[in-house]
């Protein structure tokens, strides 16, 4: 029943229904379970972190596919070697398989979250320097 009642908040479509879904499952909740109406007021900036995004990557930020893959290379990989000489040799190589999966996203056509979806984050600039400034990062 609670996380059922915990689920709504997250099935809101806008930002500030996310927020006053919150405030209602934590005021019913508190009647019957005053620890988890504590909790969750202490863990909203937590809980609706997400609803700062666009509404389009709300389902890409709760989804654990892209950790589930990179967990899944990883294994793959560690099976083919099978033993590790020292914790380092591990680490090279989850290591190489993380800076792998950086780079495809990096150059990829086709990314996890769009360039244009991320344009939407920030506010584009009129300021010469800031975009002298940002061409510069980019190149």
């Amino acid at each position: 029943m609670v996380a059922a009642a915990i689920r709504t908040i997250f099935a809101q479509p806008t930002p500030d229904m996310v927020r006053d879904q919150l405030g209602v499952i934590a005021g019913m909740l508190g009647r019957q379970f005053p620890k988890v109406q504590a909790m969750l007021h202490e863990a909203a900036d937590d809980i609706l972190a997400f609803a700062a995004f666009p509404p389009g990557h709300w389902k890409k930020i709760w989804s654990t596919n892209p950790l589930e893959r990179l967990n899944k290379e990883i294994k793959r990989r560690t099976d083919v070697v099978g033993v590790f000489p020292n914790p380092e040799a591990l680490l090279r190589l989850a290591g190489a398989v993380l800076v792998e999966a950086h780079d495809e996203w990096q150059v990829a056509d086709r990314r996890y979250l769009s360039e244009s979806s991320m344009a939407l984050l920030t506010p584009p600039t009129t300021n010469p320097q800031e975009v002298a400034h940002t061409e510069l990062m980019t190149a």
